[in-house]
């Protein structure tokens, strides 16, 4: 079942001085800005694409037209693969959610630390999860 959503972490209690810390975030604003110059993007990519409009609906097929990976963010997606044991599913989840990631940064490849990121976003593919 976990295998048919894109991203899932496991949430804990944070603590209260991590909590009281004075440190500045981005604001609210520029995070909106960026979703809609993200969103924009994936209207553009599948202006031709009948019933697609975003990366999540994107096929097996489209994902590779669309996530072009190099040798070492393949290398670093097998080694997650074998390690966490994955499913093709989770696969394909994790190259849309990179391609996601990068047009956040509004970069037209997706990198390594964006592979890594969407990665860390199958948290419940691992095991021993929960401490």
């Amino acid at each position: 079942m976990l295998d048919r959503i894109d991203i899932h972490l496991e949430v804990v209690p944070v603590p209260f001085k991590k909590l009281s810390e004075q440190v500045a975030t981005e604001p609210s604003t520029d995070i909106r800005e960026r979703v809609i110059k993200a969103r924009e993007i994936q209207s553009h990519r599948f202006a031709k694409s009948d019933g697609v409009f975003c990366n999540a609906q994107m096929s097996s097929k489209m994902i590779r037209q669309h996530v072009d990976l190099d040798e070492a963010s393949s290398s670093l997606l097998k080694n997650a693969m074998e390690k966490l044991g994955l499913s093709a599913r989770a696969y394909d989840r994790i190259l849309k959610v990179s391609r996601t990631i990068a047009d956040l940064e509004g970069n037209d490849r997706v990198e390594s630390h964006h592979l890594s990121e969407a990665i860390q976003y199958r948290s419940l593919d691992r095991e021993n999860w929960g401490g």
